[in-house]
């Protein structure tokens, strides 16, 4: 897809390539080879368009000052070269290109042809790509840390697929060991209470009013028979019944938080199937397990770690670092040529144990990459926000839906990188001022579709990019929004390879401001109908952007608000 910037780059690379044989021709410069140069926009808009570091890359080559490499260089580029206005050196050696204000238009055509597909590119070269996001124990009820989870991952893996990748969705249940057997005998208990028996939820066990909810639920449908069943058969009676209902009930709220995922996998399926046992019996042939205790232990040791880690405990039971080598295992061998975990800064020490692994399995270590994402703080009239009205406990996702919204907790969960806290604001995600920036950036969408409908009203309508003469846009407004638009694409490869949905959200953000900035500058509908042309398909250049930035935030753009 079109990708302007890349394109100005990529010609102004030829063109110092064309002065650098230029300049040997000439004899003032040796023959040199050039080498992997940088072409990119400077940090201060008065250094130019675009700066170049060829100069000071050859210095030690062409036995010059590069200040000097630079001059020469400034002299023999192509002044042909569309745009150009003029060519700078400064600094130690720098070449700063300054371009006509208007080259910045040709972004708006391919953003009107390509429409939803404008900002597409070819970067993962159709490679598969796993991303296993939220992974919530199916004990209980999805809260913040899901929730911020939820919003990160399926940002993400949008923005990867819009990238170029293949990328799977996935959810891993933990429906096995430990916390399976407290859930079991928390269940219960509550049977056994709202039957009018004595019941002890055990040490680690759960206490939530939706476990209570649970019991009551299977009592009304199949009744009190499990209380004169064999105890294994009631308890797993009762986990079977709960397991369906929780991840029938998570799959529930993350679908309405607009969540799907292509793969459920079960964690009690890598049991059953062995791979589990055959993970460890892989890693023992390779030399990194031995016996200590009557324990098996992974030599993390091995790979720079400070300790070794138990696999299997000396009763012969698995450990969950075990099961998760063979999840991460199976991953790779369903082909994925990168995996990404989703994980909550908790399990910072459990990402090179698991690196570790797989490169003691065989795979390349950085091929696995883990996300650890911070903690979430709620606040209402400027207090933190710590227990549910609702569940006496944590505020849930619902909850939180509920009260702002779907797009302002999609929005508002992805203002900041994952590694850094986040402080959710309630009563400024319900606002309905410019204050809310999900508001701001949505008005801006509905702004723009406003124009239009005035302008069907008039019995008027947008014409093609061919028709209209966009070099009538020269406000400063109009630049300014046209040069944001051209910088999409390139903003789009650098979420993706960052994995970093916010700064989407930061850029979409800047753009509603531009759009608003010309909105209260520029009339779009006037009497000169060829100034109004250019200034319409400058408006839906800037709907399609902010509509495939928001898409790829899983926000919505409304058309009116």
């Amino acid at each position: 897809m079109s990708n302007i910037i890349e394109q100005m780059r990529a010609g102004l690379r030829q063109a110092l390539l064309s002065a650098l044989a230029g300049a040997a021709a000439a004899g003032q410069l040796p023959p040199l080879e050039a080498p992997d140069f940088l072409v990119e926009a400077p940090r201060e808009q008065e250094h130019g368009d675009f700066a170049a570091n060829l100069a000071l890359l050859l210095a030690k080559q062409a036995r010059m000052a590069p200040r000097k490499i630079a001059e020469v260089l400034a002299e023999h580029v192509p002044r042909s070269l569309r745009w150009l206005e003029r060519v700078e050196v400064a600094g130690p050696g720098f070449i700063n290109f300054y371009l006509d204000p208007r080259w910045v238009l040709e972004a708006i055509p391919p953003a009107v042809r390509q429409g939803p597909d404008y900002g597409r590119a070819a970067l993962g070269n159709g490679q598969k790509v796993q991303v296993e996001f939220v992974s919530a124990n199916p004990t209980g009820l999805l809260h913040m840390g899901n929730a911020r989870g939820a919003a990160l991952g399926d940002s993400i893996t949008a923005i990867l697929d819009f990238a170029g990748w293949q990328v799977a969705r996935e959810y891993y249940i933990n429906d096995a060991g430990n916390q399976m057997e407290n859930f079991a005998l928390s269940l219960e208990a509550r049977f056994f209470e709202l039957l009018g028996r004595e019941g002890v939820i055990p040490e680690g066990g759960y206490h939530g009013q939706d476990i209570v909810d649970t019991a009551r639920r299977f009592i009304a449908e199949q009744g009190d028979g499990l209380l004169n069943e064999p105890r294994r058969r009631r308890l797993d009676t009762l986990v079977r019944y709960a397991l369906a209902e929780k991840i029938g009930g998570i799959k529930e709220t993350l679908a309405d938080f607009g969540v799907t995922y292509d793969v459920w996998f079960s964690e009690q399926s890598l049991h059953d199937s062995g791979l589990v046992d055959e993970a460890v019996s892989l890693l023992r042939e390779r030399g990194y397990i031995y016996d200590r205790e009557g324990a098996l232990w992974f030599k993390a040791s091995a790979f720079g770690l400070e300790k070794d880690e138990v696999v299997v405990r000396k009763n012969g039971v698995p450990t969950y670092f075990a099961a998760d080598i063979a999840y991460h295992l199976n991953k790779f061998r369903r082909g994925f040529d990168r995996v990404i975990d989703i994980w909550g800064a908790d399990h910072h020490g459990h990402v090179a144990r698991m690196k570790s692994a797989m490169e003691a399995l065989g795979y390349d270590p950085e091929a696995l990459q883990v996300i650890l994402m911070q903690l979430v703080r709620l606040f209402r009239g400027g207090e933190i926000v710590r227990m549910s009205k609702r569940t006496g406990q944590f505020i849930t996702l619902q909850e939180l839906v509920e009260e702002v919204g779907l797009d302002a907790a999609r929005y508002f969960f992805v203002l900041r990188s994952a590694d850094s806290h986040l402080d959710f604001d309630l009563d400024l995600a319900r606002a309905q001022s410019n204050d809310n920036p999900v508001y701001y950036v949505q008005y801006a969408h509905a702004r723009i579709c406003n124009i239009f409908g005035k302008l069907a009203e008039q019995g008027r309508a947008m014409p093609a990019p061919e028709e209209a003469d966009l070099t009538l846009l020269q406000e400063e407004t109009e630049l300014a929004l046209a040069r944001r638009l051209a910088d999409f694409p390139e903003e789009v490869l650098m979420a993706a390879r960052q994995l970093a949905p916010h700064r989407m959200a930061r850029y979409v953000h800047e753009l509603a401001g531009l759009l608003h900035s010309f909105y209260y500058a520029c009339r779009v509908i006037t009497e000169d109908v060829a100034l109004s042309n250019a200034r319409l398909l400058l408006m839906e250049a800037t709907r399609v952007v902010l509509k495939n930035a928001l898409d790829l935030l899983g926000v919505r753009a409304p058309e009116k608000m």
